[in-house]
């Protein structure tokens, strides 16, 4: 899943994010938002109720109005730089495991040629999680797809939903974003609610942004930061371990 941002950021002491825990087992999303807006951890099976969800999605801190557009510069190690283009389109899909989720479109760039094209799916509860749905994923080179790998939607084979921002996040909070076994197992633990971040988009101040720590099963050694801006969503991630890259965001424009 590549809408996650990064940028040049002034921000307090990092606070301990807590270890991701994997639980085993099977729970119920519906009982859990009932009962208090739970959030997946591990690898356990979530029963999503397609009733409890909505394609509206407007978690302060990633809203996703359709036709908000977001454009990101992100520069690897070497120098190397993309463009990132990330749509917020007024389509739906409906998900295998029956809920009808938001579709957000992802284009990447190097020096106008074709890097990567996805489709990203995103519905929110009937608390305010925004749920990671699956994601259609094509890798260009040369103007061909060369790649479909990380493509997944939850409820085939064995793929399971994520959450990718909860209602009501805090300090610790840790959650999958996604889980399909071998082939997209992002974690993600919320570090801080009252960071500052500067992008080329601007400054946000402190206690109006929040930071998370973001980990990948399937590369260990890869951590990230990432920031999002309350009112905008994600505004910068930065590569710490197992690379530099840096994300930030350029240019933001709110849906109507």
């Amino acid at each position: 899943m590549r809408t996650k941002p990064s940028f040049a950021v002034v921000f307090g002491a990092f606070a301990a994010a807590g270890a991701i825990a994997m639980f085993g087992g099977e729970i119920s999303a519906s009982a859990e938002t009932a009962a208090g807006c739970q959030v997946p951890q591990g690898t356990e099976r979530v029963r999503l109720n397609p009733a409890d969800f909505t394609t509206r999605i407007d978690n302060p801190w990633w809203p996703m109005r359709p036709g908000t557009r977001w454009v990101y510069r992100e520069t690897d190690p070497e120098g190397a730089r993309q463009k990132v283009v990330v749509t917020v389109t007024p389509k739906t899909k409906k998900i295998a495991n029956g809920v009808t989720a938001r579709v957000v479109h992802d284009v990447v760039t190097e020096d106008g040629k074709l890097v990567e094209v996805t489709d990203d799916w995103y519905a929110q509860d009937r608390c305010g999680n925004v749920w990671y749905l699956g994601e259609a994923t094509k890798e260009y080179e040369n103007g061909k797809v060369v790649s479909t790998e990380g493509s997944f939607e939850a409820g085939v084979d064995g793929a399971q939903a994520g959450v990718i921002m909860a209602a009501k996040p805090r300090a610790g909070l840790a959650y999958r974003q996604e889980y399909y076994a071998g082939h997209a197992e992002d974690r993600a633990a919320v570090v801080s609610l009252k960071e500052q971040a500067q992008a080329p988009f601007g400054y946000f101040k402190k206690g109006r942004v929040l930071m998370t720590r973001d980990l990948n099963s399937l590369e260990p050694k890869i951590l990230e930061y990432k920031f999002y801006a309350r009112g905008i969503g994600p505004v910068l991630a930065i590569g710490v371990s197992g690379g530099s890259d840096r994300e930030e965001l350029l240019s933001y424009g709110k849906g109507k």
